[in-house]
């Protein structure tokens, strides 16, 4: 009975338990990516114009990533608490708009409804941070991975509530909202307990690699699963009992990965931790806290003194160079030889606080790079239910999923390759932003030239490119300003999105469909006075957003300049922190 119970209890302190539980987590909580399933049913019931959507959806995208408070609690209360506060706002927020949409509650004005929405994705915020914040202490040398594969599970949630809902077969267009306020709110009270850090540096074991190469294994299963599914559903007019099916064995699929920690607590041998690196000791420094005032100054005399062909030189013979260094300036400084001189702050690659990051160029280059770049891809998702009705295209939940799905695929994809950037290359992280937001131009300028398939093409390119900037970003955030205020951090560059979304979708996207709306509505004289007479005033035709695509091709290519100049200004920095990865 005894060993039972330790098993027990170290299967729940198991960071792979945990770890997976925050995959589930995320897997319901991405609910504002499904914003462009719900804006048609809030557009048709409420009698909305193109406009008014646009500002519900800059609020629902505030919502989304004002998040100071959820990273601030992150550091003096428990994660179980951060998790039930993002619980209750989810359910009052969306619980709200259903039944107002529904007829429960009678019509509120637009910006009664916009409070709703931000309170209720808001409530996301404090998913996403407990979730993050949990794992990367739990897997500091794996930071990569295990946002990729978070976020990427947070990008799918759109695809899977879509199904779930599908399943169910209401009659009502309007139980959608419903169900994005009641699902997440059920699952997380389920699992509140169990996401939280359990020292998992502790825990670490020369299978982890194993156990990461199988949940990328089931990422690609379930995508290509939901993909088989969807383009079925599109070709296809399916029974209700088959649809159930389908979701039966997605569920199985999204519930896969707990045999890692199964099979780790109940049916293997413990084993020693295997070694860690120095990557992966923020609980290292913590200790050695006591000699910082002695040993840090010396470190950063180090830094000063070193000849700059030094990182050029095979990692060992680099370290017996600097250990000989330093030993130098320690007996220069105890002789009085040398005036140690102190550091106003933390140097990149240690441990920040919110507000000396905010004096950083980097930092700033970063998040304007992601004002751009994900802001351009926010607006792109935000508007795929229009986007897709406008090129005659009746079911928009099809192309909502899909660019959920390549959403999951881009951060999934993005935590993996810009893994193998940094620890084989030792170049920098943002490096692999670059190239997506390439990507990203290409997508919008093909919509832009008009070209055949182009849903498809801004479905997988944008949703690949959107989707892996929030693998990449809070991985580079980490490692160039620490782990201590990652929550803050975090929260911070995700206000990025929809500071680009309130011009872009906000002004330029709905101000040019709006425009070729009353154009073809035959109401050239007096744009205003059609739309005020005619607020359901739709466009059609590839123009409604052509204009709007190539403005926002033209941002990615500047958002990949800047991150080009991060990445040659912080070469030297990631060749410290993963040059000793390299050597043999």
């Amino acid at each position: 009975m005894r060993r039972i119970h330790d098993k027990f209890k170290a299967f729940i302190n198991n960071r792979w338990l945990v770890f997976v539980c925050a995959m589930w987590i995320q897997s319901c909580s991405g609910i504002g990516y499904l914003f462009g399933s719900i804006s048609p049913v809030i557009k048709s019931a409420m009698g909305f114009n193109q406009r008014q959507v646009a500002i519900l959806g800059v609020a629902k995208d505030l919502g989304d990533s004002i998040g100071f408070i959820a990273g601030s609690l992150c550091e003096v209360l428990p994660i179980w608490v951060i998790l039930l506060i993002g619980v209750v706002q989810n359910f009052v927020g969306y619980g709200l708009v259903w039944l107002v949409v529904a007829g429960i509650l009678p019509a509120l004005p637009l910006w009664v409804l916009c409070i709703c929405i931000f309170v209720g994705t808001n409530g996301e915020t404090y998913f996403n941070t407990a979730a993050l914040v949990s794992c990367v202490q739990n897997f500091p040398k794996s930071r990569g991975p295990v946002v990729g594969i978070l976020k990427g599970f947070a990008g799918l949630s759109g695809a899977i509530l879509t199904q779930i809902y599908l399943m169910i077969n209401f009659s009502n267009q309007a139980s959608l909202i419903f169900m994005v306020a009641v699902c997440p709110s059920v699952v997380i009270l389920a699992l509140m307990f169990i996401v939280r850090p359990v020292g998992g540096h502790k825990q670490v074991r020369p299978s982890d690699s194993s156990g990461f190469l199988f949940t990328y294994g089931v990422c690609l299963v379930l995508a290509a699963y939901m993909l088989g599914v969807l383009l079925l559903e599109d070709l296809v007019d399916l029974s209700q009992t088959l649809i159930t099916l389908f979701v039966v064995v997605l569920i199985i699929l999204v519930l896969l990965p707990v045999i890692i920690p199964v099979l780790l607590v109940f049916f293997s041998e413990p084993r020693p931790p295997a070694k860690e690196s120095l990557l992966s000791v923020p609980e290292k420094q913590e200790a050695g806290n006591s000699e910082l005032d002695g040993n840090e100054v010396i470190l950063s005399e180090v830094e000063d003194e070193k000849p700059p062909e030094l990182d050029s030189l095979p990692a060992s013979e680099r370290q017996k160079r600097i250990a000989q260094l330093q030993a130098k300036l320690f007996q220069a400084a105890a002789e009085g030889a040398v005036r140690i001189k102190r550091r106003k702050g933390p140097r990149r690659g240690e441990d920040f606080t919110l507000m000396q990051a905010l004096k950083k160029a980097d930092f700033w280059l970063i998040f304007l790079s992601l004002v751009l770049a994900s802001g351009s891809g926010l607006t792109v998702i935000d508007n795929m239910g229009q986007i897709s009705k406008s090129l005659g295209y009746s079911d928009t939940s099809i192309y909502v999923s899909l660019i959920s799905i390549w959403n999951f695929l881009g951060r999934v994809g993005g935590g993996y390759f810009s893994e193998i950037v940094v620890r084989n290359f030792a170049y920098p992280r943002p490096v692999v932003m670059a190239v997506v937001q390439v990507i990203m131009a290409i997508g919008l300028f093909y919509y832009t030239m008009g070209w055949p398939g182009e849903i498809y093409v801004v479905t997988v390119l944008i949703g690949l490119g959107y989707g892996a900037h929030w693998a990449i970003v809070p991985a580079a955030a980490s490692e160039l300003f620490g782990l201590k205020s990652f929550g803050a951090l975090y929260n911070f560059l995700t206000l990025a999105s929809p500071a680009g979304s309130l011009i872009f979708s906000g002004v330029i996207a709905s101000g040019i469909y709006d425009y070729y709306a009353a154009k073809q509505s035959g109401a050239m004289l007096a744009v205003a006075v059609a739309l005020k007479d005619d607020d359901s005033a739709s466009c059609e035709g590839s123009i409604c957003y052509s204009i709007t695509f190539g403005i926002l091709s033209g941002l990615c290519i500047v958002a990949t300049a800047l991150s080009l100049i991060v990445v040659y200004r912080t070469k030297r920095v990631y060749a410290q922190l993963y040059g000793n990865s390299r050597a043999p």
